[in-house]
């Protein structure tokens, strides 16, 4: 793909979001965001072949500020699980601009009647815990893997949606209860301690990186 075709799917969705945030994502249209664009709609579809495909894009976004995220210093200093919460709040973190057209995206692939979207949808979200699991070099093999991706995506999917209803400054609660559920998977709350002494006593103290703003 060029950089022309790059930057026009770019502007889309851009424009997409943008004129969704006015109204909703339902009563966006293909024709307003080429009307704004002073573009075609045969130069919408040839970067996207209908809107639908604008919601893939989006969390394409996401995805990628999330592992421009495992690039930071200090990452793979982090235990297992902080790593994975950084992931999942960089990826929350990526959508929050517009978290109501956000909402609505998903709103609209759970109608009753859609299995024709529901279906790419589930395998979209398999995509981005696999993304997550390769970031935080996650390396289970067979019986283990399985396992782990299947409590991982549990976890995501929950704290998305607590997410999407968080009105929490920085998403504040929904950091809180991510890191509450990663402490129960033993494989990587064993690794999430890290402890120090005080009075005596050791007492845990999980780190977190600033997370990065595009």
């Amino acid at each position: 793909m060029t950089a022309n075709n790059d930057a026009m799917r770019e502007a889309i969705i851009e424009t997409a979001m943008v004129l969704a945030a006015r109204s909703s994502w339902e009563a966006l249209r293909l024709h307003e965001v080429a009307e704004q664009l002073a573009i075609s709609l045969d130069d919408i579809r040839c970067c996207f072949r209908e809107k639908d495909e604008l919601i893939d894009a989006w969390f394409d976004r996401a995805d990628s500020h999330m592992l421009r995220e495992a690039e930071s210093a200090g990452f793979l200093e982090l235990a297992p699980a902080e790593r994975v919460q950084h992931l999942i709040m960089a990826w929350l973190n990526a959508l929050a601009v517009q978290r109501r057209v956000t909402r609505q995206m998903i709103a609209s692939k759970l109608e009753i009647g859609h299995i024709h979207i529901q279906v790419p949808a589930i395998m979209r979200v398999s995509r981005t815990v696999q993304w997550i699991r390769e970031a935080a070099h996650r390396d289970a093999t067979f019986v283990w893997r399985a396992l782990e991706e299947s409590a991982l995506t549990s976890i995501y999917l929950m704290t998305f949606f607590f997410w999407m209803r968080d009105e929490s400054e920085d998403a504040r609660y929904t950091s809180q209860f991510l890191q509450r559920h990663l402490s129960m998977l033993p494989w990587l709350a064993g690794s999430n301690q890290r402890a120090h002494h005080a009075n005596g006593q050791a007492v845990s103290r999980p780190r977190q990186l600033p997370l990065q703003l595009d």
